[in-house]
């Protein structure tokens, strides 16, 4: 019944969803990063290279697709469907012009599914191999700006400046388990689109101008391939500390970008129709997609109440170009640092509130737009994890849970033109069941 429960919500998500970020700095590069992180990993500043979990698809590192088909004694090996989404709330403050923006959106944050693949020969030799694929965005762009000033000579004139696009993925990754190794991979298809505008409008009285609009859509796409491994060392405490690493080299997308110079008139509704069109050309190109990687731990007590974890990551935009051009971007990093509480430990449930599992964190870097000044940025978090149904027996095949976390982030500091402030609130559903497996009665 969860299965189905997932299915029709995701469906409805993705129906009234809306993509929007409306944010400036979305203009460069290919706009604003979306996290790429489970709701789960977020809760916890988003650590990622050293975590695993069976009950959870961490798809940053696709490494630990190994361990959903291993696992300790008593533990289910549950096939994962999962899906996140979130409000994002974002306030923008700027010193000059001095003026206050706040918008709020429904993200979809992802929808993927991980499973174990059985393999009973490898089995018995310490291999195991799990799989996972799915769908989520990589940027947003949305942008609207208004740009008032006078030209010696002319007249007032009015700019607005523009976009709307950006990039979203499927994929599909593998990872293998051997003794305390795994290594996985990520590969599938990215794509998205970029359009841009820039319109001019003359505010005189006296002489007839014609308005102007100068577009580019853009239409991109190409297949892309990560890496990741993860190092499982046991303690004499029997505690577990588990060592991670991901990245992927500069990758290259295929698209065609339109580019058109017109002149246009507007009715009284504000919507714009061509009068003339001055100059249109087509023409191909590639986008340089960075190259990034991530590593840190994760450090789990023996009692298995209390995880911990830290990453350093770094993505090299300093690389990146689009159709030939460089834009306004540079090298970004970032450190996370988190941690969770489990109350029950190993199945030792006394009640609901000791199953629930309570986590935080933070993190800290230098964002990768480059406008003249650091972009620092900023953010802590808080989350938990919520089992829809205790598991009281071994018989009990649904392991289920509904994931929260709230995010406050900000981007900029005192001396930034424009300081962003993001409260996103996410909400994730992990449904975990025996799928694919036929009954046998004895």
């Amino acid at each position: 019944m969860m299965r189905w429960i997932g299915l029709v919500l995701t469906c409805i998500i993705i129906n009234t969803a809306s993509a929007q970020e409306n944010s400036p700095y979305s203009r460069y590069g290919l706009g604003d990063m979306s996290p790429n992180q489970n709701i789960i990993n977020r809760s916890m500043g988003g650590i990622t290279a050293g975590y695993s979990d069976i009950q959870s698809v961490n798809f940053t590192n696709p490494a630990s697709y190994g361990n959903l088909s291993y696992t300790a004694p008593g533990y289910l090996r549950n096939t994962i469907f999962e899906f996140g989404a979130e409000v994002d709330s974002r306030t923008l403050k700027s010193i000059n012009p001095s003026d206050k923006f706040k918008s709020t959106n429904l993200i979809v944050s992802y929808i993927q599914l991980g499973m174990p693949v059985r393999l009973k020969k490898l089995n018995k030799k310490g291999l195991y191999l799990g799989m996972s694929f799915g769908l989520k965005p990589v940027s947003k762009i949305n942008y609207k700006i208004l740009k008032l000033e006078r030209k010696p000579g002319i007249d007032s004139v009015a700019s607005i400046f523009e976009g709307s696009g950006g990039v979203s993925e499927f994929n599909f990754g593998s990872g293998i388990r051997y003794k305390k190794f795994n290594i996985g991979f990520n590969t599938g298809y990215r794509f998205g689109n970029k359009d841009y505008s820039t319109k001019l409008t003359f505010l005189n009285d006296t002489v007839n101008y014609y308005n102007s609009n100068s577009a580019s859509v853009t239409n991109f796409g190409g297949i892309f391939f990560s890496l990741g491994t993860q190092y499982e060392i046991v303690t004499k405490r029997k505690s577990v500390l588990r060592l991670g690493a991901y990245g992927n080299l500069t990758q290259t997308m295929k698209g065609t970008q339109n580019t058109i110079r017109e002149t246009v008139k507007y009715d009284a509704s504000g919507t714009s129709f061509r009068i003339d069109s001055v100059y249109q050309k087509t023409q191909d190109g590639t986008v340089a997609y960075p190259s990034s990687f991530g590593v840190g731990f994760t450090y789990k007590d023996s009692s298995n109440r209390w995880l911990v974890g830290v990453d350093y990551e770094k993505s090299f935009w300093s690389k990146y170009s689009f159709f030939g051009q460089k834009d306004q971007v540079k090298d970004g990093w970032k450190i996370r640092a988190g941690a969770e509480f489990n109350p029950a430990g190993l199945n030792n449930i006394k009640n609901y509130f000791s199953a629930v599992k309570y986590r935080g964190g933070f993190y800290y870097g230098s964002d990768y737009i480059n406008v003249g000044n650091e972009l620092p940025e900023f953010g802590i978090s808080l989350g938990a994890g919520f089992p829809l149904k205790l598991r009281r027996s071994f018989y009990e095949t649904q392991v289920s849970f509904l994931n929260t976390a709230i995010e406050f982030g900000s981007r900029g500091n005192n001396k930034s033109n424009t300081r962003e402030s993001t409260l996103r609130i996410s909400v994730g559903l992990s449904l975990g069941d025996l799928w694919f497996n036929r009954s046998k009665y004895y």
